[in-house]
């Protein structure tokens, strides 16, 4: 029967340098025997994916409501596209699978409901009381929020892990640090397995907002045709022998592979130039190893224009995020004035009422935000 060691000792024949092994873990905030079959890596992967907070995921908006129809991503089928992703580069790249799914499938549990609107109105409310910032609000998640485990708080994963949640940002700045966020300060960059996590997030969702848009019938393949990067792509499969859904189709899949493809040639070329030999080397190189490159980027950013301009903006998205907007913000207001009305166990996080309300506004589904508002505010309904 397969053993932790044998794990282990594949792990040393098979990684690249700059890989993280399981063995070099900084470990975890409160010591656990290791597992007998398990990598300390795939026991995190298996804690995500058993959590409350990650299935939550599959009721928390992408772009559209969950309930405009079935076909549409939502945190969970977005993270789960990004997951694959990652694990198909990181295996390219030879680094540790098993840590970059466990970052993959943790990247979103700190989003609250109605994806970028829900997380404006928090940032609104919490202005004065310490803010609101999703990977932060993700670090809570796992090292706070909820107890399933009996000798420790939230999920205890280990610090790599734990990284990858905090440096899931290009903005994370090393000179102004929250406190949160301090013992991950000693560099800029994460590891390598968190850096490709970034990257397939991004070529996972430009992608599937694509895709999405179409289906909506906010955007025509004709529209796309003003972006260069998807006019080259799609333009190689013979647009007059398909189907708008073959073409959409195979458009989608040409995005996906050209960008996926190009994180990988750079991320080759820079640990080549860069002399990439270790982890810790990774995280003190010039630049983000594992990223597009800057004339990929410049064409994504194309794609990111298009979309906002005729997804984000149309008036169908807006209403939405509006609409979210008011109901979390009255929700907020609601609960802090009358903090009666929360549930019971909601005050007793040891923080202030707001930073209380904000835990449990940013863990609702679209669906729990809903119902909690018609409860709150509709006259007929008396529970």
């Amino acid at each position: 029967m397969r053993s932790r060691d044998d794990y282990l000792d594949q792990e040393r024949r098979l990684l690249a340098p700059y890989a993280v092994r399981a063995e070099a873990s900084r470990g975890r905030a409160h010591p656990e025997p290791e597992h007998p079959l398990r990598s300390a890596f795939e026991r995190d992967r298996d804690r995500i994916i058993h959590s409350s907070a990650f299935r939550k995921l599959e009721y928390k908006t992408q772009v559209f409501v969950n309930h405009e129809g079935d076909y549409y991503r939502t945190r969970l089928t977005h993270t789960l596209e990004a997951t694959q992703l990652t694990r198909s580069l990181a295996r390219f790249l030879r680094l540790n699978e098993d840590l970059a799914e466990a970052i993959a499938l943790v990247h979103d549990v700190g989003h609250p409901p109605f994806g970028h609107a829900g997380e404006d109105a928090l940032q609104t409310q919490m202005a004065a009381h310490g803010g609101f910032e999703h990977n932060l609000q993700g670090l809570r998640v796992v090292d706070r929020l909820g107890s399933p485990y009996p000798g420790f708080p939230g999920l205890n994963l280990t610090w790599e892990v734990r990284e990858g949640i905090a440096k899931h940002s290009k903005s994370f700045d090393t000179e102004r640090l929250v406190p949160e966020f301090a013992e991950f300060g000693e560099t800029r960059w994460p590891s390598l397995e968190a850096q490709i996590v970034d990257a397939c997030d991004e070529i996972a969702y430009n992608a599937h907002d694509v895709d999405d848009g179409l289906t909506a019938g906010l955007i025509t393949l004709a529209q796309l045709e003003a972006v260069p990067l998807w006019r080259e792509l799609s333009g190689r499969h013979g647009r007059a022998a398909l189907t708008p859904e073959q073409a959409k189709y195979l458009g989608v899949r040409a995005l996906i592979n050209a960008q996926v493809q190009d994180v990988a040639r750079t991320a080759e070329a820079r640990i080549a130039e860069w002399g990439i030999d270790s982890p810790d080397a990774a995280r003190r190189a010039p630049g983000c190893t594992a990223t597009l490159s800057p004339e990929m980027q410049e064409r994504n950013g194309e794609l990111r224009r298009f979309l906002r301009e005729n997804v984000y903006s149309n008036f169908r998205v807006c209403r939405m995020a509006i609409k979210a907007r008011r109901v979390l913000e009255a929700l907020f207001h609601s609960y802090v004035e009358f903090p009666s009305q929360l549930p019971p166990g909601v005050l007793s996080s040891h923080v202030d009422l707001p930073r209380a309300v904000c835990d449990y506004l940013a863990g609702l589904t679209d669906r729990e935000a809903l119902a909690e508002h018609r409860r709150l505010f509709d006259p007929d309904i008396n529970t």
